[in-house]
């Protein structure tokens, strides 16, 4: 699996964007925004709020002068950032479709005066993490504004980078023309930043059995005080609802899924747009996939 969190990123948002990819074996893309707007840390908190009040959010927001990246959601699942095309799900196509939008104005190419630095090249590091190619499927990027190709059987088939003008679906023209040979030689394939191949060790090797968490969610709340039925499942969705501040540390590694994490557990489900029943407490497998993506550990069902 490639990179799921770009390490120095800023975490912006709860992390929950989209979901499942819909053509999990078709070819990973990415698809090149520009927000139509000026740069600099003002135009990117600015952007990055408004991108979340209206629910169209990409997975990563960058800033070509200053080199600033934020991320909105986890590169595996899908992002907001698209119109479906017909029946077709744009945003979910794909092994990935890592989407990018980046501060500036398709009429003045970023690529023509932007700064990239370590950021840019983390952010490709992750994209080819994926097995994105270092092509344009549908030619060089288009002018703006100017005609745009969106042919529907190379969105479907091939992988690579592809402009918002060339999704089927959507009428927008953005990037604009930057140059393709500009952007990757900004990050060229082994250079300075640590191969995507050897992470440091992370909590993504970590699997959390359902069934056991159920289990505990129901058993533990019951017992004495302080009872841990299955405390290694049970300690790992603790640190993670400790992260998401819905757990408080003092009770965040006692492995006992008790009265509190059932209550914490709860607050994650409202959070991922639960209610009633669906928000018990009790963990179902769609809440605990969407809680180990945002943090790095795998669901057995």
């Amino acid at each position: 699996m490639g990179t799921i969190w770009i390490s120095g990123a800023e975490r912006l948002g709860d992390g929950s964007i989209g979901g499942a990819m819909d053509s999990p074996s078709a070819p990973p893309r990415v698809v090149w925004h520009t927000t139509e707007s000026g740069d600099g840390d003002a135009a990117f908190n600015s952007v990055e709020r408004y991108l979340r009040q209206i629910g169209a959010e990409p997975h990563i927001i960058y800033d070509p002068r200053t080199d600033r990246i934020g991320q909105f959601g986890p590169l595996n699942q899908s992002a907001r950032a698209l119109r479906n095309d017909g029946v077709m799900r744009t945003n979910r196509t794909g092994r990935v479709c890592i989407q990018i939008e980046v501060l500036g104005r398709a009429a003045s190419p970023f690529t023509n005066t932007w700064k990239p630095g370590p950021n840019f090249r983390k952010l490709m590091d992750a994209i080819r993490s994926w097995g994105v190619p270092d092509t344009f499927p549908m030619g060089n990027p288009p002018k703006y504004p100017g005609a745009s190709k969106r042919d529907r059987h190379i969105w479907a088939t091939k992988g690579g980078h592809y402009c918002h003008a060339n999704i089927p679906g959507n009428d927008h023209g953005d990037p604009g023309a930057i140059s393709p040979a500009v952007l990757f030689k900004a990050a060229p394939k082994g250079g300075n930043t640590p191969a995507p191949s050897k992470p440091s060790p992370s909590p993504s090797t970590k699997t959390v059995d359902l069934s056991n968490l159920v289990d505990a969610a129901r058993r533990d709340p019951k017992a004495a005080q302080g009872k841990t039925t299955h405390a290694a499942d049970v300690k790992i969705v603790e640190a993670a609802l400790k992260a998401e501040g819905l757990l408080s540390s003092k009770y965040a590694a006692d492995g006992s899924f008790g009265t509190l994490t059932v209550t914490a557990y709860a607050k994650w489900q409202r959070k991922c747009g639960y209610t009633g029943s669906a928000a018990d407490g009790i963990p179902g497998k769609a809440s605990l996939e969407k809680l180990g993506a945002k943090h790095g550990f795998k669901v057995k069902a």
